[in-house]
């Protein structure tokens, strides 16, 4: 990973950018590939991290997707000395089955198709950093051995007896909500307590607006060059609009954004109309400008309206009929991916397969529906 001190195309101010190494091979990731450190709010959580790396504890890292976690986690690692590599798994994509052997090892014939030795992601990370991403996906009986491992520093492999010591950093992130999730069951409070010893908030980037526009010169560059542009500008209409956007894809979406304008661009001016921005697009935010209050004049919102109508006449089942309603519009909305319709609800893809499993909306060629992360932003 890369991480320097570059002078903005945008004026002559100098920001911090994080970026990886090749950012090409996360073309197809919906995940940020680059960070730059400008506006105010951003300056104060560079120095927070930097802050943390020079420790050895723990770090939970909570922020939206698109909004940079896994850089994040890079620049911790980079900062703390740590002579091991950096080791990034995605617990959202483990097999349930395999979990913990990708996590710990196994030996030869621990299970069918083991037919040879293989060290785990936390021997793979020894003197290093382990960087845990969707970490509230992980199944609750694998969070209790993660927590043993934690407490121990030790790990052993499926089908083996003798522990093997690790020297391991752990960073994990997630964009839902852990204390809820411990609230709800779904997460175990000692191991939120165990990775929460320091805990970094990264804000979405409608928070940090003073980031968007050295993003967009960043971008541009980039693209620039690609395309064979001599020069790029940006119309004060366009601008205008970038920073009245409210990104719900963060930072992924402003390059997907910047690499569409400067293709559809003329000249190289990007205006208005080249922006591809789904103004009141079904799922996505509007502009800023556009947006109106749910509530009305009294403060109550047309569903706590109908909530209290149901209650008023004494429905029964209520929680479940509403809990129910819910995943089958949030499973529906979603086009029955289970990965999309978890990050909408805010719960785990684990939390949301029970939910399905329970309202007879699993089965059959539905079973494993489609939970790829790859969709564009």
């Amino acid at each position: 990973m890369v991480n320097s001190v570059v002078r903005s195309l945008h004026g002559n101010v100098e920001n911090t950018i994080l970026t990886f190494a090749s950012p090409e091979e996360h073309s197809l990731s919906i995940r940020a590939r680059v960070l730059v450190f400008h506006d105010p709010l951003s300056v104060r959580l560079l120095g927070e991290v930097e802050r943390v790396a020079a420790s050895d504890a723990s770090v939970l890292i909570v922020g939206d997707t698109g909004t940079g976690k896994e850089l994040i986690a890079r620049h911790i690692h980079q900062k703390s000395g740590r002579a091991g590599p950096f080791v990034a798994v995605n617990c959202g994509a483990f097999n349930e089955n395999l979990v913990e052997a990708e996590l710990f090892g196994h030996e030869a014939g621990a299970f069918t198709g083991a037919a040879q030795a293989r060290a785990g992601w936390f021997e793979a990370a020894n003197g290093g950093t382990l960087f845990l991403d969707e970490i509230g996906d992980l199944p609750l009986p694998m969070q209790v051995k993660l927590l043993r491992v934690l407490q121990e520093g030790c790990v052993t492999r499926l089908g083996a007896r003798k522990p093997l010591h690790v020297d391991v950093r752990l960073v994990a992130a997630t964009n839902l909500d852990l204390v809820h999730a411990v609230r709800a069951g779904n997460f175990r409070m000692d191991l939120y307590f165990r990775l929460n010893v320091a805990s970094v908030a990264l804000p979405p980037l409608r928070e940090r607006t003073g980031d968007i526009m050295p993003l967009v010169w960043h971008f541009a560059d980039r693209y620039r060059r690609k395309l064979g542009l001599r020069t790029v500008s940006v119309s004060q209409e366009a601008e205008a609009a970038l920073l009245d956007y409210e990104w719900p894809g963060n930072i992924r979406e402003l390059e997907n954004v910047i690499h569409y304008a400067l293709i559809v661009a003329r000249d190289g001016v990007i205006g208005r109309d080249d922006l591809r921005l789904p103004h009141g697009a079904a799922g996505l935010s509007a502009p800023r400008a556009a947006k109106a209050d749910a509530r009305d004049g009294t403060g109550e919102s047309p569903l706590g309206d109908e909530i209290r109508r149901m209650l008023e006449q004494g429905h029964e089942r209520l929680y479940e009929t509403v809990e129910e309603e819910l995943v089958r519009a949030a499973f529906a909305y979603s086009r029955e991916n289970q990965v999309q319709a978890a990050r909408r609800l805010g719960i785990s893809r684990n939390v949301l397969r029970a939910q399905l499993k329970r309202f007879g909306l699993l089965g059959g060629a539905r079973q494993d529906a489609a939970t790829s992360d790859e969709q564009p932003v």
